[in-house]
């Protein structure tokens, strides 16, 4: 062999030896093409739908995104209530629990049982990644999946990787996967849907797999409660939604994911009655990279907030209702820090304009927790703007709040708001556990249907302010509340659970 030969091949073999390497060390530190569930969302079809409605549309979305449904069963330690999430129930208590006497919810006895349960998820990735809701599997302790096609006792284990409640999301993943390629769904454009669009959901009621209901989007951005004090915007359908549907995919005429199906309203039983809620794929896809990794993190403020009266526009010195109304502000919170007050009425968030209290919830919880924000507020009639640095939400912590008690003392009744008022005693201090200096009338009373009521004071608010006059005691308050004409707003700041809140009471 020549020696020119020979160097070409030793050449080539050190090039096919240095390739084998480099793979080697690539697949080592993670070099190599992830899957899209890993680190990039799966793509969103934004191209308008159009195109005619034909005897077969609906079969063939049926035949191209079952496959990539799946049934989930899970076992749990859980209470031993009527487990209401959507494996029977009313929306409402879900959230709120069963309804007592008088409709007020009352508490659950705490007694454990082994549950088994069961909801629906769909494939997004063919490494078998699976979304679904978070209800379906908080607190699992065991989560087996059973695919299309397959006998109803070949389940393969998954894991939960990561879930969020505020988007009743979670993604899971096989940890047993079959021997078979596993099929995906695609993603549609949420945001293009619009009431009286048709859509189709596939899912599991009552334990029959792969069942397919069809109906129309009913409404969009229907504000949905997520945790106490916190809503999402969620579309609502007419498209039979049944217990066991729970994480299923909302389909678009083009057979993509433009919802997962998540909660409805019944009639006292677990049935549909043609109303059901779909979290918007958009807002579960954007959350996806964070579900990867295990963990969503949000931005907070440390604000309560409500809508702006319609009664009260002119008073607030707003041209309309857009805005938010701060109604109490976080001691320590970055709120605080920037110099919120309640009563401020939040009409701009980070140069952007804000229609109304969820609009600014949306924009907060999805700013990086560090970055300083201008907030402009109209105050006193003025506008001014003020630098917020956003925290990070910790949703746990948020929902621990204490619930207000009732005080006592000597009374006296308000004309016109529906409130009877005593002064701060040291025992009611006690009782409330307020500061030993505070000073204010507490609400002794507050009858069902008054102003008061419709505002949403309670019995154990304390006024320490209303308009600009601060309160010391209840003989304060029933002369300046006196001093608001009927038909009039008073603005109050109230002391509950430790915070100051603003409410606005309009006078009858």
């Amino acid at each position: 062999m020549s020696n020119r030969k020979i160097t070409f091949f030793y050449a080539l073999l050190i090039a096919i030896a240095s390739l084998a390497v480099g793979m080697v060390i690539a697949s080592r530190l993670g070099m190599s093409p992830s899957s899209a569930a890993q680190g990039v969302a799966p793509p969103m079809n934004s191209a308008p739908i159009t195109g005619p409605l034909s005897a077969t549309t609906f079969r063939e979305i049926a035949k191209t995104v079952s496959p990539a449904v799946v049934n989930i069963r899970t076992e749990s330690r859980q209470r031993a209530q009527d487990l209401n999430d959507f494996f029977g129930g009313d929306l409402f208590e879900r959230f709120f629990g069963q309804p007592g006497p008088g409709g007020r919810p009352q508490p659950q006895q705490p007694r454990e049982r082994l549950v088994q349960a069961a909801g629906t998820g769909f494939i997004i990735d063919k490494a078998g990644f699976i979304l679904t809701n978070n209800h379906v599997v908080e607190g699992a302790t065991r989560i087996q999946v059973s695919l299309y096609g397959e006998d109803d006792d070949q389940l393969y284990d998954a894991r939960v990787v990561g879930r969020d409640p505020l988007s009743d999301s979670a993604l899971l993943e096989l940890t047993e996967k079959p021997d078979h390629a596993l099929p995906e769904a695609k993603f549609g454009d949420s945001g293009q849907i619009f009431p009286g669009d048709w859509v189709m959901a596939i899912g599991n009621p009552f334990g029959l797999g792969h069942t397919v209901t069809v109906g129309v989007i009913s409404a969009i951005e229907r504000a949905f409660p997520v945790s106490e004090g916190r809503s999402a915007q969620v579309l609502q359908t007419d498209a039979a939604i049944n217990p066991g549907n729970s994480g299923g995919p909302l389909l678009n005429m083009r057979g993509e994911v433009i919802g997962i199906n998540t909660a409805i309203i019944s009639e006292g039983q677990a049935r549909n009655i043609g109303i059901g809620f779909a979290m918007p794929i958009n807002v579960v896809r954007e959350l996806l990279p964070q579900l990867r990794v295990g963990k969503v993190t949000r931005g907070r403020i440390g604000v309560g907030i409500g809508p702006v009266p319609a009664d009260a526009v002119d008073e607030f010195g707003l041209k309309d209702r857009s805005g938010a109304v701060v109604l109490n502000v976080a001691p320590g919170g970055a709120a605080a820090k920037a110099g919120l007050e309640p009563g401020d009425v939040i009409i701009a968030y980070n140069g952007k304009p804000i229609r109304n209290r969820d609009e600014l919830v949306a924009m907060v919880t999805a700013t990086k927790p560090g970055t300083t924000v201008p907030v402009r507020v109209v105050r006193d009639r003025q506008e001014r703007t003020v630098n917020v640095t956003v925290d990070e939400l910790d949703l746990d912590a948020e929902q621990t709040a204490l619930r207000p008690n009732n005080g006592g003392g000597p009374q006296e009744t308000t004309s016109g708001f529906g409130i009877t008022v005593g002064n701060v005693t040291p025992d009611v201090a006690q009782r409330l556990r307020l500061n030993r200096t505070q000073q204010g009338a507490v609400i002794m009373e507050v009858e069902p249907g008054s102003a008061a009521a419709r505002a949403g004071l309670a019995e154990g608010d304390v006024i320490v302010r209303v308009g600009r006059e601060n309160i010391t005691n209840a003989a304060d308050a029933v002369r300046e509340l006196g001093r608001i004409p009927s038909g009039g707003t008073a603005f109050l700041r109230v002391v509950r659970n430790g915070q100051e809140t603003f409410v606005a009471v309009r006078k009858d």
